[in-house]
Parts: C-alpha cells; sequence; structure tokens
C-alpha cells in the first residue's frame, strides 16, 4: 500500500500541469463579396514609338547617319507641331550584322537604331505627325496606344464604383440571410486595368493625302474585395 502511494505522489508531481482555457469567443459573422467597374472614355492623348534605322560598314559611319536620320524626323515633328518636350528616347541600339558561310560567321556591317516616343495630345493631328515622320525618314512607325490625359481621375472613378458594386452585393447577400450590414470591415482593391484599344490603321492611298486613323474608346478596370460584418 505504502509503494502504489509513492508511485501516485511521484506521479503528480512530475505530470505535465494542467492549464485552464477560456473558451474561444467567436467573432461577428461576416459577408465577402467582389465589385467591379469598367470606365469608358474617348481617348484625348495617343503615343507612338517612331525609328530611324541605319547600316554601314563601320560603327561610325551608321551612327552618323542614324543621327542624321532622327534629327531630320525631330525637325519634321516640330514643323508639324509637336513641342520638344512631347518627344523622348526610349532606345537606341548599335549592333554588328554578321553573313554564315561555309559553318563560318563574318561581319557584314554595323545597325544603329534610334527609337524615340512621341506624345499628341490632339488627336485630329496624328494623321499629320505619322506623314511628317515618314517624311521625315523614319524607318519605322508603329506601336500606336491610345490614352487619356487625366487617367487617375478614371481610375479613381472606376475605383469608386467597383467599391459601390461590392457593398450593393454584400447588402442583397445580407438581406438575403435575414441580416443587415454593420460596419465594413475591410477593402482590397485588385487592381485598375486598361484593355489596350486597338485602333483602325489604313495607309493613304491616294497622293497628297493624310494618313487616317481612328482611335478606339479606352476602358479601364477595376476589381475589389469588400468585407463587412452582419448584424
Amino acid at each position: 500500500m505504502q509503494k502504489v502511494m509513492l508511485m501516485l505522489a511521484y506521479g503528480v508531481l512530475l505530470g505535465p500541469p494542467v492549464l485552464a482555457q477560456e473558451p474561444v469567443q467567436p467573432g461577428p459573422p461576416v459577408v465577402v463579396t467582389t465589385g467591379q467597374a469598367t470606365i469608358v472614355a474617348v481617348p484625348d492623348r495617343a503615343v507612338v514609338t517612331i525609328a530611324a534605322e541605319s547600316r554601314s560598314r563601320t560603327p561610325p559611319d551608321a551612327q552618323r547617319q542614324s543621327a542624321e536620320s532622327m534629327t531630320a524626323v525631330m525637325t519634321k515633328l516640330q514643323q508639324a507641331g509637336i513641342p520638344k518636350d512631347a518627344i523622348r528616347t526610349v532606345a537606341y541600339d548599335l549592333q554588328p550584322e554578321f553573313d554564315f558561310a561555309n559553318g563560318r560567321q563574318t561581319i557584314r556591317g554595323y545597325v544603329a537604331r534610334n527609337s524615340i516616343e512621341v506624345q499628341v495630345d490632339d488627336l485630329s493631328h496624328m494623321g499629320v505627325v505619322l506623314d511628317a515622320a515618314g517624311a521625315g525618314g523614319a524607318t519605322s512607325i508603329g506601336g500606336i496606344r491610345f490614352d487619356l490625359r487625366n487617367r487617375e481621375a478614371a481610375e479613381r472613378d472606376a475605383l469608386r464604383q467597383a467599391v459601390a458594386d461590392a457593398r450593393a452585393r454584400a447588402e442583397a447577400a445580407a438581406a438575403g440571410a435575414g441580416r443587415s450590414i454593420d460596419r465594413v470591415i475591410r477593402i482590397q482593391e485588385d487592381g485598375a486595368q486598361e484593355m489596350p484599344p486597338r485602333p483602325m490603321f489604313r495607309a493613304a492611298v491616294e497622293q497628297g493625302a493624310v494618313t487616317p486613323i481612328a482611335p478606339s474608346a479606352v476602358e479601364i478596370h477595376a476589381r475589389v474585395t469588400l468585407t463587412a460584418s452582419l448584424k
């Protein structure tokens, strides 16, 4: 009997402590919804990439010819009404070109390419700008994209509408469950996106005609996730 009592006491002394745990209080019920909105706007700005490319047997000559070509292009653009601060260089490359024959590689010459980005705020003048670039000696014209001068305002408007959509969905879900919205706990923006328009671009077919450009509408999308507590 004495041995049993000693073993029990030993077990009590060395056993793991038992801590009292408070019951976890459940939080208020919540509803999570997603809201979306799309802003469709008429573009009032365009950006086009224009390049001048020159080839020569030596690097300095290729660079000189490219510089002369791009200078002529910029002069034509400024004569067409494009201010200097609306033109910026986006790329400059000088690369060798090779010929391959009988498993051997030999340098054929060098190509220099100077690329600029031109911002046009008068879209009715866009065709004139493209024609001026071509007349100045541009070897590549493309990458036209349309945009909004006040893009931030359109993005905020789309975001505001997306939140309103998410709130309306949350209220509808709460009403369906016989509840109502108490307060908004969290709003997470999933990002504002633009669907790039696809412009119709046709070359002029009549001598002296201006290249026609038909811009598409700019679409800005916003999406948010809203979490609200119920009462």
